[in-house]
């Protein structure tokens, strides 16, 4: 399984990462729900459990993905400023672009 996360998000989540409630957890990436062909996405922090694989980024962060859902293979996360500062996370390799 495959995660990329953009510099903007990579630098807004490391410093999540290194308050001390969160030094011994990691990015958890899941879908909230799902319709059709693509699905919404949610962000937590969370241990891997053994339904779960953890997938090292190349902003060496790492992400807990859920092991059998597919529409979680390729996910990105991305952090905007505007319109609206938050989080924005799809998956362009399953045709999800955020833009619904």
């Amino acid at each position: 399984m495959k995660c990329k996360i953009s510099r903007n998000a990579a630098k807004v989540l490391l410093a999540e990462m290194e308050q001390e409630e969160n030094k011994e957890l990691k990015l958890r990436v899941y879908v909230t729900h799902k319709h059709g062909d693509h699905a919404h996405y949610g962000l937590g922090m969370d241990t891997p459990t053994e339904n779960d694989v953890v997938v090292t980024t190349d902003s060496g962060i790492d992400v807990i993905l859920q092991k059998d859902e597919p529409l979680l293979d390729g996910v990105r996360v991305d952090y905007f400023y505007l319109p609206e500062e938050g989080f924005a996370v799809t998956n362009p390799s399953k045709g999800n672009h955020g833009d619904h």
